[in-house]
């Protein structure tokens, strides 16, 4: 199964800012669209990551069952 997540830009006088809907906190922006798009792809990874990553602190002496249940495209 494979997830879609939505991007969404916005031209701003600066350039663009962007985010993804289906993910909150993932923010960025960039000096042109395509810069607001490679940077989102960044943003995309470090928050999951993040969030990876404080979950499993979390659970760290806990007796958990980890599965993957879906593709990000």
């Amino acid at each position: 199964m494979k997830e879609q997540l939505t991007a969404v830009f916005q031209q701003v006088p600066e350039g663009y800012i962007a985010f993804v809907e289906e993910l909150p906190g993932t923010n960025t922006q960039g000096d042109t669209l395509e810069e607001a798009r490679a940077n989102l792809q960044e943003a995309v990874q470090l928050v999951l990551e993040t969030n990876r990553a404080l979950a499993e602190e979390a659970l760290r002496d806990k007796a958990v069952i980890r599965e993957p249940i879906a593709l990000i495209s």
